[in-house]
C-alpha cells in the first residue's frame, strides 16, 4: 500500500515507541548482556525517512536475531537520536550517548558531512568504536585508513560511474550535474568529472542547492537554460523531487539520473507518478520487492514478523537490514563478550560474506563492503524498473 511521507513518518514513530515499550516490559532495565548499539541519524526534517528507514530495517534483523536467543544469549538493543542532518548535532548526540549508554557500535549515522565531522572531531577514534550501514559513499570516507568505518553499500564514485558509462554508451555525451551545496555535493561533482573524463562525456553545467532544503529554483532555471541530454543529480529525496517537478514544469527534457540517497518511490508519491515518469536513480540493493533474491525474501519475511503494518518495504529499509545482518555476523564473530575492539577485529576479517546474494567485505583500498550497483526507472505505475 502506497502512503504518504507524513503517514510513513507517523508509522515510523509509532514501531519506535512500540519496540521501546516491549523491550521496556520485557527487561525493565537493559539486561547487563544486552548488546547496545546507537544511531544518531535524521528522523525528522527532510531526511527523515532515510534515518527511519535504515532504523526500521535494522528492527526488523534485530528483532528476528532476538526471538531465535540473540546472539550467544544476548539481546540486541537499538537506541536512536535524532541530528536532524545537522553535522554538529550528530557529534553531540555521538558524544552524549556514548557516555550514557556505552554502545559496542554506532549505527545507519546519514550523511556525508555528519561523517566527516565525526571523523574530524575524533568522536570514533577516541571511543574506539566501530560505525557501520553508514549512508554516504563519498570518496574522502571510504580511504582505508578509515579503519572505524564499515560502509555496507558501494561508494558514490562507482554509482556514478555506472550512470556515466550508461551514458556514454547510450550515445547521451553532454550533460549537467545538479548537487547539494556541501561535501556530498562537492564529492559527487569531484566523481562526476572524473568519470566523464574516462567515458569521454562533457559536463556543460552545473548547479546546486542548499543543504537540508528544496531550494531548488536557481537550479532549476540555470538547468533548464542548459542544452544537455542528461542531469546527474547528487541530492537528497525532498530537493530530488521538487527538482524534477520544477524542471519538468520548466520544460526541461533532459533525462534526470539520481544517486541512491534519493528514493525513487518517496518521489512518485511527492510529485505524482506522470512527473516521475522516466526518473532514473541508482540501486546499491536489489529490488526489495524480488522474493527471488535470497536476502530480498529473507528480509521480506522478518519485516512481515517485526517490520510496522501498512507500510511498504523501501530499498533504505533493506539497506538497513543488510548492514544489520552484516553488523550481526561481527558480533557472532567477536566470541563471548563482543567488545568494541573484537568487533573492529571481527569486521575487518570479513571477506566475501554470502549474504543471499550479496557479497559483504571489507579490507584492500577501499571501506564500501559491497560492489553491488544497478540502474532503475520509474514507470508509469510509480514502480522501479530495472
Amino acid at each position: 500500500m502506497q502512503i504518504g511521507e507524513y503517514q510513513i513518518v507517523k508509522k515510523f514513530f509509532r514501531l519506535l515507541h512500540g519496540f521501546a515499550g516491549a523491550l521496556c516490559m520485557a527487561a525493565g532495565i537493559a539486561a547487563a548482556s544486552d548488546i547496545l548499539v546507537a544511531q544518531v541519524a535524521p528522523l525528522s526534517g527532510p531526511l527523515a525517512p532515510t534515518g527511519n528507514g535504515m532504523r526500521v530495517g535494522a528492527l526488523a534483523y534485530f528483532e528476528a536475531v532476538n526471538a531465535a536467543g540473540g546472539v550467544r544469549g544476548s539481546k540486541i538493543r537499538l537506541v536512536s537520536r535524532d541530528d536532524g542532518y545537522k553535522a554538529e548535532e550528530t557529534v553531540r548526540l555521538a558524544r552524549a550517548v556514548l557516555a550514557e549508554s556505552n554502545p559496542v557500535a554506532f549505527f545507519g549515522i546519514v550523511g556525508t558531512g555528519n561523517v566527516e565531522a565525526l571523523v574530524k572531531e575524533n568522536v570514533l577514534r577516541e571511543a574506539g568504536i566501530p560505525a557501520i550501514g553508514l549512508r554516504s559513499g563519498a570518496t574522502a570516507l571510504v580511504r582505508p585508513e578509515n579503519n572505524l568505518l564499515f560502509f555496507t553499500r558501494a561508494s558514490y564514485a562507482e554509482e556514478i560511474d555506472r550512470i556515466v558509462m550508461h551514458l556514454s554508451t547510450t550515445g547521451q555525451k553532454r550533460i549537467a550535474a545538479f548537487h547539494q551545496d556541501d561535501a556530498f555535493g562537492a564529492d559527487g561533482l569531484a566523481a562526476i568529472d572524473a568519470s566523464a573524463k574516462r567515458h569521454v562525456v562533457e559536463v556543460l553545467s552545473r548547479a546546486s542547492y542548499p543543504k537540508n532544503t528544496t531550494q531548488v529554483e536557481n537550479a532549476v532555471k540555470t538547468l533548464a537554460a542548459s542544452n544537455v541530454q542528461a542531469i546527474v543529480m547528487v541530492a537528497n529525496t525532498a530537493a530530488s523531487a521538487e527538482f524534477v517537478k520544477q524542471y519538468r514544469a520548466a520544460g526541461g527534457t533532459a533525462q534526470l539520473f539520481a544517486l541512491s540517497p534519493t528514493e525513487a518511490g518517496q518521489v512518485a508519491e511527492k510529485i505524482g507518478k506522470q512527473a516521475a515518469h522516466g526518473f532514473a536513480v541508482s540501486q546499491v540493493v536489489p529490488d526489495p520487492r524480488d522474493r527471488g533474491v535470497p536476502i530480498v525474501r529473507s528480509f521480506l519475511d522478518d519485516f512481515a514478523k517485526h517490520g510496522p503494518s501498512g507500510v511498504e518495504p523501501s530499498a533504505t529499509m533493506l539497506e538497513g537490514y543488510i548492514a544489520a545482518r552484516t553488523l550481526v555476523e561481527g558480533l557472532r564473530q567477536a566470541g563471548t563478550e563482543p567488545t568494541r575492539a573484537r568487533l573492529v577485529t571481527a569486521l575487518q576479517g570479513l571477506r566475501n560474506l554470502d549474504i543471499g546474494g550479496m557479497s559483504i567485505g571489507f579490507g584492500g583500498q577501499t571501506r564500501s563492503g559491497s560492489r553491488y550497483v544497478d540502474i532503475a526507472i520509474l514507470g508509469a505505475d510509480g514502480k522501479l524498473l530495472r
